[in-house]
């Protein structure tokens, strides 16, 4: 999908907060009410605009680890490896990638205890031939709203 400068604008004040209202969001734009309904239909028709979410302070939450695991495959069981870890709890985002390792994940976790339960099931699957799991010290970015 072609976006242009309205349809970039329009993204931006949902990406800083997505309770804009269409109105507030025209003003902001400097375009029609109409205009930022349309746009916005059709961004969501189109699969561009998946959903609305808040964005979390997980730590807040509870979740004071966050790890990045490599994962190697054996056997060419990437993606059914893939489906079975991303439905579990904690998993925020799955990866196929190139070089030494076959996928990332990130995840984030409550405790030490849940992280060794998750590790210890990765490496209980039997497509999984090794991990390499980084705990993160520090967050500096974490932000997937890109324009």
């Amino acid at each position: 999908m072609e976006l242009n400068e309205t349809d970039k604008k329009i993204l931006e004040n949902l990406l800083m907060d997505a309770r804009l209202s269409s109105r507030q969001i025209a003003k902001n734009v400097g375009v029609s009410v109409g205009t930022v309904l349309s746009r916005v239909k059709k961004m969501e028709e189109d699969g561009l605009i998946k959903g609305y979410s808040a964005l979390l302070d997980h730590e807040k939450l509870g979740y004071e680890l966050t790890v990045v695991t490599e994962i190697t495959v054996s056997k060419g069981k990437l993606v059914e490896m893939e489906n079975e870890v991303a439905k579990l709890p904690g998993v925020c985002c799955v990866y196929d990638v190139t070089g030494l390792t076959d996928a990332i994940i990130i995840a984030k976790f409550k405790s030490r205890e849940d992280l060794g339960k998750f590790t210890k099931h990765l490496l209980a699957l039997p497509y999984v031939e090794r991990t390499n799991t980084h705990v993160v010290l520090t967050t500096v970015k974490e932000n997937f709203r890109l324009l």
